[in-house]
């Protein structure tokens, strides 16, 4: 894959990285790359997956129900081998061009019950690049559902891996977030305005869901990209919340976890701490504008007051210029002039885990030019 820009880098300068310590040295400018970063194992094991569909139904009609990991690069380059993405129209995905035969390929996000039943009954061969991680939590939301309890997941309801972990809850709530959980857990405990509720969670929550009846029985599941701490905040706090309802001897009565948080998530949050911890002068994220996991490490700089950029390719970056055009964590798309400074910088480097290497050493490349035109010195 790494012919195509896609995966891991054995020869590039991220590898060369990887050799000498996670760092790399251009002149005034010192890169520091965080220990763990990019593809995770269930991401490369997806795209390899599709590659390798490709070649073993050379003259099929392949398909993918939707992009197979957050990153252009990817989805453009499995796009010019001839994988058709199947279209979303307002009424939801358009399977009409499916027929009998024909190879359709999930994504590592998996796809929902409903669709994976649509699928089977068309006679479709299905490739499934679901990773195993997110197999798991459904693992957790079925076993919520057998015991009739109600699953909270930790997550953003129009995500598709989250679309896909609520189609196997009977009762399900989706929390994004500590405050929005705490919403829930005084309701549990004090009651509330019924319609609020319902209006304040529109679009997260399961058919037919009553806050004044659902909420008596809950377990926690999660989005495996969600940030791991806040996912074991929002755990505590519901069990804190059931004890004090139910009492401690009824607790299991009412309420269910299990681990669901994803080891690649963990490792590469861990990692841009201890790299933040490290105080470079700035920090660049790589990774998919859509990629929810990308946007918990853009998170964890921020919140740690250093300056850092999020772009999804090269192409933000000027280098004549020096100018950047780069996301913040919550969205707000921004351009900054000016943005690397003369003179030596440290710049903490970290990547998505959909993020091939490839669109980090392009990156890091017009960094390099662009520090170099500073200098005058002619760009390599």
């Amino acid at each position: 894959m790494e012919d195509d820009g896609i995966g891991y880098s054995k020869s590039g300068l991220v590898a060369k990285m990887r050799e000498s310590g996670n760092v790399h040295v251009d002149g005034d400018v010192t890169f520091k790359l965080a220990e763990a970063y990019g593809f995770c194992w269930g991401v490369e094991r997806a795209v390899q997956m599709a590659y390798e569909a490709k070649k073993q139904f050379p003259d099929a009609n392949l398909w993918i129900t939707n992009e197979i990991i957050h990153n252009p690069t990817v989805n453009d380059r499995l796009g010019e081998m001839g994988v058709q993405f199947i279209e979303e129209t307002a009424e939801g995905k358009d399977f009409s061009g499916c027929k009998e035969g024909e190879v359709v390929i999930l994504p590592a996000f998996g796809a929902s019950v409903h669709e994976m039943k649509l699928l089977n009954d068309k006679g479709v061969n299905i490739v499934d690049t679901t990773c195993p991680w997110v197999s798991k939590v459904w693992n957790a939301v079925d076993a919520h559902t057998r015991k009739e309890f109600t699953s909270i997941i930790h997550g953003k309801w129009a995500h598709e891996e989250t679309i896909a972990t609520a189609s196997f809850a009977k009762t399900y709530l989706v929390v994004k977030d500590m405050k929005e959980a705490q919403y829930v857990c005084d309701y549990v405990l004090d009651g509330g305005d019924r319609e609020e509720f319902l209006a304040k969670f529109k679009n997260a929550y399961s058919e037919g869901f009553d806050p004044d009846t659902d909420l008596g029985a809950l377990g926690i599941a999660n989005q495996t990209t969600m940030l791991k701490g806040e996912t074991e905040a929002i755990g505590k706090l519901l069990e804190k919340t059931m004890m004090q309802k139910h009492g401690v001897d009824k607790l299991n009565d009412h309420y269910m976890v299990m681990d669901t948080i994803c080891d690649a998530t963990q490792e590469r949050q861990d990692a841009m701490y201890k790299l933040v911890d490290d105080k470079p002068d700035m920090m660049l994220v790589v990774g998919g504008f859509n990629s929810s996991n990308t946007s918990h490490l853009q998170e964890i700089s921020e919140d740690a007051s250093i300056p850092s950029f999020w772009v999804d390719t090269h192409a933000r970056l000027d280098a004549d210029t020096n100018t950047i055009t780069h996301r913040l964590a919550h969205g707000e798309l921004v351009e900054t002039k000016d943005w690397l400074p003369a003179g030596k910088v440290t710049i903490g480097v970290t990547s998505g885990a959909s993020t091939p290497d490839k669109v980090v050493e392009d990156v890091i490349d017009v960094i390099m030019a662009t520090k170099k035109k500073m200098s005058g010195a002619p760009a390599r």
